[in-house]
């Protein structure tokens, strides 16, 4: 399984609106494509910052589900331009399980 760690830094003071999008639009858009999401995790130490996850099967599985969201009408129509003058910077940090890995979210 493919895990992306994604770290976003939200402009000043703007998180919990950038969460409120995100939880409530991104993340369905991003499931109905397939992706599995975990998060988000708020950075207890940067009120600015959040941590989320996004799980693909495969790397191929990956590309295909990133072009169906980022070329499709709710991501370059809408989402695309409320989301990004929101946001900083993010960083995105590429993993593959290993077989012993253990998914126990509580």
């Amino acid at each position: 399984m493919i895990i992306e760690v994604r770290s976003y830094r939200i402009k000043p003071g703007r998180r919990a609106e950038f969460i409120r999008l995100f939880e409530t639009r991104a993340v369905p858009a991003l499931q109905a494509h397939g992706m599995k999401v975990t998060g988000p995790f708020l950075d207890v130490e940067n009120p600015n910052k959040f941590v989320w996850l996004r799980s693909f099967p495969s790397l191929e599985e990956r590309d295909r589900m990133k072009v169906a969201f980022y070329e499709g009408d709710l991501w370059k129509n809408e989402l695309e331009a409320i989301a990004m003058p929101m946001l900083d910077s993010y960083d995105v940090i590429l993993c593959e399980t290993s077989p012993g890995c253990v998914f126990d979210v509580r």
